[in-house]
C-alpha cells in the first residue's frame, strides 16, 4: 500500500469510516477516520447536527464539503447528540490536521450500547480499508 494511514488501536470504527470512543460509559466520541479525511482532501465546511438532535443508527450525523465532494456522514450508532465540536464550523480543516484529537465531530449518548458490537477493532479496520485500495488500485504491484 503506498499511502499509509493513521489508524489508532483504542478506537472502533464503521464501514463509514467513522471513529467511535468511548469517553465515558454511555458517551461516544464519534469523528471521522485518517482515511476518510485523506480521501476527502481539503475539508471547507461542515454542517453540523443540533445539540439534543436524536440519530438511529445509518441516520446522517452531518455533511462535510471538501474541494473534492460533498459527502454525508451516517451515524454508527443510535441515540443523543449531546454535545458538537463547534470548532470545527470557523476551521473545519481541524479534522484533516487532526482527525482523532482536535476534530472530533459530536459526542453522543448511545440508547443501544449492543451497536457497537457490530464495529470494527482496529486491526479489521486495518484489513477493510487495504482491500478498498487494492480494488481501488486495480493491478499495481
Amino acid at each position: 500500500m503506498s499511502e499509509s494511514f493513521e489508524i489508532p488501536e483504542d478506537l472502533m470504527y464503521s464501514k463509514d469510516h467513522l471513529w467511535i470512543k468511548l469517553v465515558k460509559k454511555k458517551i461516544a466520541m464519534i469523528g471521522i477516520t485518517d482515511y476518510a479525511q485523506k480521501k476527502l482532501r481539503d475539508i471547507m465546511y461542515l454542517e453540523l447536527p443540533n445539540v439534543n438532535q436524536k440519530l438511529k443508527q445509518g441516520d446522517t450525523l452531518c455533511t462535510i464539503e471538501s474541494v473534492k465532494v460533498v459527502s454525508e456522514v451516517y451515524s454508527p450508532v443510535t441515540g443523543k447528540i449531546v454535545e458538537v465540536n463547534s470548532n470545527l464550523i470557523d476551521k473545519p480543516e481541524l479534522i484533516n490536521d487532526s482527525p482523532y484529537e482536535d476534530g472530533w465531530i459530536v459526542k453522543v449518548e448511545i440508547s443501544d450500547p449492543n451497536e457497537l458490537e457490530k464495529l470494527m477493532d482496529s486491526e479489521e479496520y486495518r484489513r477493510y480499508i487495504e482491500s478498498l485500495e487494492e480494488e481501488a488500485g486495480g493491478g499495481e504491484e
